[in-house]
């Protein structure tokens, strides 16, 4: 989402490198002129004004600002005319409409306020609930359909039950609910799922709801306490002095029930209540009725049976609310035949907020509706509630689906981020069979990473099909809605708004629009609305006023087209700023809705056509552009010729004879600057397109930055304006010069949006920069964006950016690397809102000193073997210290799939405009962490692509054997820390072709794990460094020009991570320089710039204990050891045996009876006879299954001289005495299987005293347990995680559940592993009879995460 938030904090958040997609837009709440604005913001620029259109718009403000001297006069004419607002333009700045024409237009014709107008909101969910979005101006239902497309809100509903004779049926989470007797269900299934409810709401809201539930919860908690202490004092008033064991014993299990709940309190973590969802069909449509009785806290509310049953909200347009407590409303649509419901939520206020400004309808408060109130929507979530609120592929192909299933006229995305290709990929694809074929008119924010150019967005600044929007702010708004305490006189983009142009060229930004409103948002907010501001703004504030034009069109039949739309709006747009560099900030101006409608009115027998221009270099095939760009000294030294091929774009249900073969144009081209850009006088465009040559000469122009234009104007309709446009962007860098390169800028004079912009040409050999900025001459806090941008062919823009506040005149410094020999764009802007109430300039002064060592090789990648890697280091600009320094921190470990599955999607969701159902392909890998680990997969051919992807999924869910979901994630995968065990990676991606997915059925997928201890790795001198273990390489200083070598070492093997396979790779980074020009208290702080280092994990060292057992063996004669060996086999052959039937239970026992003839004392024979008896299954008769491992166990207890054993254990054996060691070994193997005999007899006899609730158990029977519990904890302890289950079960036996309850906490707090369900199953009967009802409720919640009964759907 491009959405910007004030407060500094979160404009240093905002302002980091993007690797991540958000809502375009920021949460603004302050009230002041240094904070009022979010901090991802942009400063202004303006488009030279279009031929044949005077409009203009309020002027930026990003002219050079006036000396101290000169600023006295303009300073004291300002506060003259100070902006004044009255309520009335108070309430309209709220929801600017002013600044688009809006007003006019709808002044003039108040019936085209978007009736006829559908928009599809592709974003984070629209309420239903919210203020101002149930009807439209002309009382026609506002939303027509809610849609989760990203299936996070997706349950399993393929489980079908029967109500019983009361009219109840068992909901999937295992509750007993009641069916409401009047629902009319013919064929009595209901079907069935269920789902934990914070996996639907928000992290805002998650907050709010866990800190009032902690609150009740609490409440109870501390009652329970004030019990259990009630109930330790008065056993002690009664005992003072306990003597008896018993009543010791009595104590300590008050004493452990006061401490189990203090600790259950210090551990709460609320994971939410569960929800059933219950579907069935009435004859006519699928109902859905849902049960929300753990998220009401009270068993009166929230009954299955007093919900009123919801169908696809498409039909009859209802939703529902969870509870009074979370006032969450939530939609329900069903599919797959009643397998599958979708609840749909939003996933943050973000899309209620841009609906509302696109189209709220308030008749109680006019002032405040959205653009066109008259205008329906659908609301098309793409943002993924598992993923916070990331688009996600799969999101955005079934939101493109929705919007031409229902028809749509506009289609409104307020969502982006940064891509490698522009107008590339498979999203792209589908946009624009979107506009060309369905004529949807694709309207998008082009982000929020201003002020630096190149920083548009996709899709909305990189894609041809779609209307980027920029953001502007005028006085009113600065003044009403962000409550500035001295507006601005002109209106300016905000600095955060991104810029173009794009990497092959295009302008980037089509038009601006307000960027700022107070609109509806959603009711668990517990508010109407709220002030956001960014592109996500303005990009609904251009469609709402695009959707007025389309009401108008559709009224006066004037034919509707994306193109004709798009030129109608771009040709009449009002211009921002007379500087023609402007054009890269605002696209073509401030949009004008009244004047777009007359020009589409003028334009109403004109074609339906868009004029598509591809460009090449003269010379070169590739790549197809769609401007000219040349960025760098080399480019601009030299004239350089283009050809441009343009081609008429018709629709593809145009008629041949009709539309193409008649379409033919006689076009006049023009330059903006025919000095720098010569191009021929006329070309006549056909249906086949035409070419033409440009020749581009910088020579003479001057450093820094250039726009220029070619446009074609029909010679006979010269009112059209421009019919297409080619822009040309000439960057012309300064070179440096000195030891080190050094440029220095004096005196700058900032005020509010003021932007300076300085391109430079890194000097080769350059790997960081060390920057200094001074400021002086300021009376107020003032906030300063600084951005550098530099280009690198396919690959997304090197861009550094830093926040910063000065509160009085200082000096802050910055590092951070940067590319040698490409184009640096240095940009330095007072954020907008800063020092708005002050009179005086900023004076800042700007250093910027490059510096670099450079590497015959930047990654470096150790090859496993002992042998070093030479690298050799050279200084170019200056002097430097060498520092060597690499760490090996983290390990890559590749898997191949175990399993792949193709699977057409079954539901209309996934079937494609053309007809096409697009398939899945899962993938399944496995993978085992011996211990506790932080973890992140890593897939290269798709990580880190949403939109520049030809595939649109690769979602993931790691979940371990209890099908417990630890981790989802897409195209930016997250670490996740995991306790050992095994686990399941489950990969989804999605096309329609199937053999693109055949391609990728074992597609290596990486581990990628952060080491517990990062290794160092140490350089030398000499080749034999590593192995010898001297000339150990520190630091030098490097000449400029001279060489210097040396050696990195790979690790050593004691180093290596334990268990990873060969063929893993151990990654890591290294740096070779130091910070020198500054922080001179850190002597060694390390340069900025790092490099990969790579080490691939060799093959494991062949085992020496293997050949040492082998020798020690060989002291038995050959006739032992064969002895020996048959019976191992005979015993490996039993455990293999199988006993599912009588027939072979009968040879599995005889086989046993001459097993124990045959070696009669033999110990290890009989553990495997009780593990056998273990492994059988105890469906029938348990009582006697239990008995029989009684049998066996007594049997491996009687095979054991106890006393023997005891002794020998009790010696100390010679370390060096390896028959003394190995005799050891098989002592401790033998104890260890005397306790595990023990522990299954105890736990046998407790099963068989639990089966016979009723019966009395003898005081023998009682005996029996407690003396072999005495037996076992002679041999080890038996509270821990291998035995305390016994230990708990006596306790409990004993009446001690405290004392059960805090040995079965101790266990599970000890066990490192995936969690046991035995364990806390256990743990809840405890909780249960010692009567605490509030933690039973809160352990069986967990219960659904820690083992649900299934994953869940994709």
């Amino acid at each position: 989402m491009w959405l910007a938030s004030s407060g500094t904090a979160a404009a240093a958040a905002l302002h980091k490198p993007v690797a991540h997609p958000r809502p375009l837009l920021r949460v603004s709440a302050s009230a002041n002129s240094n904070s009022s604005s979010s901090p991802t913001a942009a400063a202004a620029r303006g488009p030279s004004p279009s031929p044949g259109v005077a409009a203009t718009a309020m002027p930026s403000s990003n002219s050079a600002p006036t000396t101290p001297a000169d600023d006295t006069t303009a300073a004291a004419a300002a506060a003259a005319s100070g902006f004044r607002l009255t309520q009335p333009a108070f309430l309209e700045s709220l929801m600017p409409k002013k600044e688009t024409g809006v007003d006019r237009f709808l002044a003039a014709h108040p019936e085209y306020d978007g009736r006829g107008a559908l928009i599809a909101i592709f974003d984070s969910g629209v309420d239903p609930a919210a203020a101002g979005l149930q009807t439209t101006s002309d009382g026609k239902p506002k939303i027509l359909d809610v849609i989760d497309c990203t299936g996070s809100g997706d349950v399993d509903t393929s489980k079908v039950v029967k109500a019983d004779a009361d009219g109840a049926i068992v909901g999937a989470s295992g509750t007993r609910l009641i069916v409401n007797s009047s629902w009319k269900n013919p064929s009595q299934e209901w079907r069935v799922g269920y789902k934990l409810v914070y996996e639907l709401f928000t992290d805002t809201l998650i907050s709010r709801l866990k800190k009032e539930r902690k609150k009740k919860w609490d409440e109870e908690n501390q009652e329970a306490i004030s019990r259990a202490l009630n109930q330790l004092n008065e056993f002690e008033k009664k005992h003072s002095k306990p003597d008896d064991a018993k009543l010791k014993k009595a104590k300590e299990d008050l004493q452990d029930r006061l401490d189990c709940l203090r600790k259950q309190a210090d551990g709460y973590d609320d994971k939410g209540p569960v929800i059933d969802v219950v579907v069935w069909h009435d004859g006519d449509v699928w109902r859905v009725a849902v049960d929300t009785q753990g998220l009401e806290g009270n068993k009166d509310c929230g009954k299955l049976a007093d919900f009123v049953p919801l169908t696809n909200y498409r039909i009859e347009r209802k939703f529902g609310i969870f509870s009074k407590l979370d006032a969450c409303s939530f939609v329900a649509n069903v599919y797959d035949d009643g397998n599958l419901v979708s609840i749909v939520t939003d996933c943050s206020p973000h899309a209620t907020h841009v609906a509302g400004i696109a189209a709220a309808f308030h008749p109680e408060e006019p002032l405040l509706n959205g653009v066109a109130p008259g205008a329906q929507l659908i609301s098309c979530r793409i943002g993924d509630t598992r993923l916070g609120s990331m688009e996600t592929g799969t999101g955005l192909v079934r939101a493109l689906i929705a919007a031409v299933e229902h028809k749509c006229d506009l289609i409104n995305m307020s969502y982006g981020e940064p891509t490698i290709l522009p107008d590339y990929g498979r999203f792209i694809d589908l946009v624009n069979e979107v506009v060309d074929k369905h004529r949807i008119i694709f309207i998008s924010s082009a982000g929020n990473n201003g002020p630096a150019l190149n920083t548009v967005g996709a899709p909305g600044g990189t894609s041809s099909s779609i209307i980027g929007v920029g953001a502007y702010v005028s006085p009113s708004m600065a003044a009403g809605a962000h409550c500035v305490v001295q507006a601005p006189s002109e209106g300016m983009e905000y600095t955060w708004s991104s810029r173009g142009p794009t990497a092959d060229g295009d302008l980037g930004v089509s038009i601006s629009a307000p960027g700022g409103a107070v609109a509806p948002v959603p009711t668990w907010t517990l508010q109407s609305r709220m002030l956001m501001n960014g592109t996500s703004m303005s990009s609904p504030s251009a469609c709402g006023g695009v959707a007025l034009l389309v009401s108008a069109m559709k009224a006066e039949d004037i034919p509707l087209s994306p193109y004709t739309v798009r030129k109608a709006i771009e040709n009449t747009a009002a211009s921002i700023s007379d500087v023609p560099e402007e054009k890269l900030t605002t696209g073509h101006g401030l949009l004008q809705v009244d004047r777009a409608f007359e020009y589409a009115r003028q334009a109403k027998k004109l074609p339906l056509v868009s004029y598509k221009i591809s460009i090449n270099q003269v010379g070169k095939s590739t790549p197809n552009l769609r401007g000219i760009y040349l960025r760098g000294s080399n480019a601009c030294q030299q004239t350089s010729e283009w050809t441009v091929q343009l081609n008429p774009k018709f629709h593809e249900d145009a008629s041949n004879l009709e539309q193409l073969v008649p379409f033919e144009e006689c076009l006049q081209l023009h330059s903006t600057d025919s000095s720098v850009v010569k191009i021929p006088e006329y070309i006549l465009l056909t249906n086949n397109g035409r070419s033409f040559n440009i020749v581009v000469n910088p020579d003479n122009i001057s450093s820094g930055l250039h726009y220029y234009e070619v446009y074609g104007m029909d010679c006979r309709a010269p009112w059209r304006g421009p019919i297409f446009r080619v822009p040309i962007t000439v960057i012309k860098p300064i070179a440096l010069s000195g030891e080190p390169p050094v440029l220095s800028l004096s005196k700058l004079y900032f005020k509010s949006g003021h932007i300076e912009r300085r391109f430079i040409n890194v000097p080769i050999g350059a790997s960081w920069v060390e920057v200094t900025m001074r400021t002086s001459a300021l009376d107020t806090p003032r906030r300063f964006f600084l951005d550098t941008v530099q280009m690198c062919p396919l690959k997304r823009p090197i861009k550094w950016e830093a926040v910063v506040t000065f509160s009085s005149p200082s000096i802050k410094n910055f590092s951070f690397s940067v590319e040698g020999g490409l184009t640096m764009e240095l940009s330095i802007a007072q954020f907008w809102s800063s020092g708005n109430a002050s009179h005086e300039p900023t004076c800042v002064d700007f250093e910027i000193v490059f510096h670099g060592i450079s590497v015959n090789q930047k990654v470096i990648a150790l090859d496993g073997s002992e042998s070093p890697m030479c690298i050799v280091a050279r200084s170019l600009l200056a002097s430097e210290r060498l520092v060597p320094v690499a760490n090996l921190n983290k390990i890559r470990i590749p898997y191949r799939p175990v399993e792949s599955n193709f699977c057409p999607l079954p539901t209309s969701r996934d079937r494609l405009p053309s007809g096409k159902q697009i398939i899945a392909l899962t993938l399944t890998y496995k993978f085992k962490l011996e211990d506790g680990a932080e973890i992140k997969p890593h897939l290269p051919l798709l990580n880190n692509r949403i939109y520049d992807n030809k595939f649109e999924s690769q979602f993931y869910r790691i979940s371990d054997s209890n099908k417990s979901v630890y981790s989802s994630g897409d195209v930016y995968p997250s670490y996740v820390k995991l306790p050992k065990g095994e686990y399941t990676l489950q990969l989804y991606i999605r096309h329609e072709n199937v053999q693109f997915l055949e391609k990728l059925k074992q597609l290596v997928l990486f581990i990628e794990r952060k080491l517990k201890d990062c290794i160092p790795l140490s350089f030398y001198s000499q080749p034999d460094g590593p192995i010898v273990g001297n000339a150990t390489f520190k630091s030098s200083i490097l000449v400029p020009g001279e060489p210097e070598a040396f050696y990195v070492g790979p690790p050593s093997t004691e180093k290596l991570p334990k268990s990873s396979p060969p063929g893993s790779v151990l990654v890591g980074s290294i740096t070779y320089g130091v910070v020198s020009s500054f922080n001179k208290t850190e002597q060694n702080q390390h340069a900025p710039a790092s490099y990969s280092i790579l080490c691939v994990i060799p093959p494991s060292k062949v085992d020496d204990n293997k050949e040492k057992e082998v020798s020690v063996g060989t002291k038995k004669s050959v006739s032992e050891r064969l002895n020996d060996e048959v019976r191992d086999t005979k015993i490996k052959f039993l455990s293999s045996l199988k006993q599912e039937n009588e027939d072979q239970k009968s040879g599995w026992t005889e086989l046993v009876a001459s097993l124990k003839s045959e070696y009669p004392k033999y110990t290890p024979l009989f553990a495997k006879i009780l593990e056998c008896v273990l492994q059988e299954s105890t469906s029938d008769d348990k009582i006697s299954h239990h008995k029989e491992v009684i049998v066996a166990a007594d049997e491996v207890v009687d095979s054991i001289d106890k006393e023997e054993l005891a002794k020998l254990l009790s010696l100390k054996p010679d370390p060096e005495d390896e028959e003394s060691q190995k005799t050891k070994k098989k002592m401790e193997e033998t104890r260890d299987q005397l306790a595990d005999a023990l522990y299954q007899k105890g736990l046998a006899l407790a099963e068989i005293e639990s089966l016979k609730p009723d019966e009395s158990t003898e005081a023998s029977a009682k005996d029996v347990f407690e003396e072999n519990y005495k037996e076992l904890i002679k041999w080890v302890d038996a509270k821990t995680t291998k035995y305390g289950t016994l230990t708990v079960l006596r306790e409990r036996r004993c009446g001690r559940c405290g004392t059960a309850l805090k040995v079965l906490n101790d266990m599970i707090q000890e066990d490192s592993a995936q969690p046991k369900k035995k364990l806390y199953d256990l743990k809840i009967q405890l909780i249960e009879e010692i009567g605490w009802a509030h933690v039973s409720a809160y352990e069986k919640q967990w219960m659904h995460v820690r083992f649900p009964p299934s994953l869940p759907p994709f």
